[in-house]
């Protein structure tokens, strides 16, 4: 194989892959109150129990939701699975609305926000304790931010046009070296992402709460923004840890990448060791270490395998290879009652595929950064006219703009052969209607979201604004895909499982950690 163009020939020529694709989103959204301001009830009964429910769950918080689908092969499925599974919550959640904005909506102080409770079997106990050592570390606001991740995996076809009959060993290796080639692509130009789709170029005053900071913010009331701003969300002063800053993970293959989280999981960490583990029989944190676990590493986008019982993440991986991809760079997008669209989706199929089939050549640390660079470029500044980029290490540059129009040329030779395969001309519709973005950022989700932020005259009120709305449209959305039976069954189903699962432990909590983590030098 020696280019894209050959790639994308080898794989068009067998239309039923683009029918295959498997596609999973996990939507976040805050529950909040008639006034405005975070809910501060329990995570409701209605909705089962969110340690073991498979499509409703908690984050960080007891108010932060969390919406889960299955894998799906289909666009229209999937979107109608994320509709019912809102409708279900918003039906169950009384007076309380979904909050349709990553930032978060007003906040008094941070002991307004209640930590997620998982009941009192260890694996639960363990899940709100690792919530606590975050609260420790960084605070509960930045955990209160909400986005949408997306889940995407090619199918066995795929690989067997690029690289025909293999063994199982065979397979596994090539298809985790294309995996963390798509992934050295996303950090190259996953910046569109944010330059499309950032929904967070404002936040509350109250989100600031005393803390440092040098952005030149202008304001609206009590609302804060940056003018050309696409995802503060993504910004230093969103959903990012500093403290991972000097991490030097690399993705150049599985085992590097496992090298360099395996480090970080095992490094103490000298400012977390300030706060203490067990103070006064009191846990804080799960440990002192950079990270506490894997799932600590904030990243743009993760390789995964779905784990087996037991199995932590890293291991999955080690054992089977990357099976899919979870792309984090998301924010909730305001001006839909479901927090993405089905044209974002189709988009993500386009620019992952291309990421896939374009040559990704290795990386090291300063290519890394220089890709860094450029996406804290375009969530602080991406609409601004003229913007320009770094190719790489060497001073080369180029305008946000130009190296767009050239991403969208392959882009649009993919959406032909999608809808070659899939009928209908909706992938080229999205490569047309977002390619006019390009030269016009008025268009973008960011620049859209801050007309109504000035229109109505602060952030809290637009979200107030979308979230009514957005409560009627959810509750008088119809079942498509689930039923209230189904959605019953699966509380019931969850409440049960997570009995099971308290009436099951034998071991104290401290022998629980112990074994937990002894893989760490003692």
């Amino acid at each position: 194989m020696t280019n894209f163009a050959e790639r994308l020939a080898r794989v068009a020529n067998q239309p039923e892959i683009f029918q295959q694709f498997g596609r999973g989103v996990e939507r976040e959204t805050l529950r909040y109150t008639v006034d405005g301001s975070i809910a501060q009830t329990p995570h409701p009964e209605a909705l089962g129990s969110a340690l073991t429910n498979a499509w409703i769950t908690t984050d960080f918080a007891e108010s932060l939701l969390e919406f889960i689908t299955p894998v799906s092969n289909n666009v229209d499925t999937l979107m109608a699975q994320l509709a019912d599974i809102h409708h279900f919550a918003q039906a169950n959640i009384g007076d309380e609305k979904l909050w349709p904005l990553s930032m978060p909506c007003y906040v008094g102080s941070e002991a307004d926000i209640q930590l997620a409770q998982y009941g009192t079997s260890n694996t639960g106990r363990m899940k709100t304790l690792y919530r606590t050592g975050l609260k420790q570390r960084y605070g509960s606001l930045m955990q209160i931010i909400s986005g949408v991740h997306f889940n995407f995996s090619f199918p066995s076809t795929f690989w067997d046009a690029l690289y025909g009959q293999q063994t199982e060993q065979e397979r596994q290796a090539s298809q985790s070296q294309a995996y963390f080639g798509l992934i050295r692509n996303y950090y190259r130009f996953g910046w569109l992402i944010p330059y499309f789709f950032g929904a967070s170029p404002a936040l509350c005053s109250s989100f600031i709460q005393g803390r440092e900071t040098q952005l030149p913010f202008e304001s609206i009331g009590k609302t804060l923004y940056l003018p050309y701003s696409t995802s503060l969300r993504l910004s230093d002063l969103g959903y990012t840890n500093d403290a991972q800053s000097s991490l030097k993970i690399g993705f150049n293959s599985l085992e590097q990448y496992l090298t360099g989280l395996n480090q970080a999981i095992r490094t103490p960490s000298e400012l977390f060791a300030n706060i203490g583990v067990k103070v006064d029989g009191e846990y804080r944190q799960l440990n002192s270490n950079i990270l506490q676990i894997e799932n600590e590493l904030y990243a743009p986008i993760r390789p995964k395998r779905v784990a087996k019982n037991g199995e932590k993440p890293s291991e999955a991986l080690a054992r089977g290879g990357v099976e899919y991809i979870e792309v984090r760079s998301l924010d909730v997008n305001p001006f839909s009652p479901i927090g993405i669209t089905e044209q974002q989706v189709r988009f993500l199929d386009l620019f992952l595929t291309w990421t896939a089939l374009s040559d990704s050549e290795p990386m090291d640390n300063c290519e890394l950064q220089c890709w860094r660079d450029n996406w804290s470029k375009v969530v602080l500044e991406g609409r601004k006219p003229g913007l320009e980029l770094q190719i790489g290490c060497h001073g080369e540059k180029l305008t946000l703009t130009a190296w767009a129009k050239r991403v969208f040329s392959d882009l649009s030779l993919i959406a032909e052969q999608m809808d070659a395969a899939c009928g209908g001309n909706a992938y080229q519709e999205v490569c047309r209607e977002l390619a006019s973005w390009i030269d016009h950022p008025q268009h973008t989700l960011s620049a859209r979201l801050l007309d109504k932020t000035q229109q109505l005259g602060g952030l809290g009120k637009v979200g107030s604004y979308f979230g009514e709305r957005y409560r009627n449209d959810n509750l008088q959305h119809a079942y498509q895909v689930y039923s209230e039976q189904k959605m019953k069954q699966e509380v019931m189903r969850s409440r049960e499982a997570q009995l099971q699962i308290e009436q099951q432990d034998t071991q104290s909590f401290d022998a629980f950690l112990a074994d937990y983590f002894s893989y760490l030098p003692s």
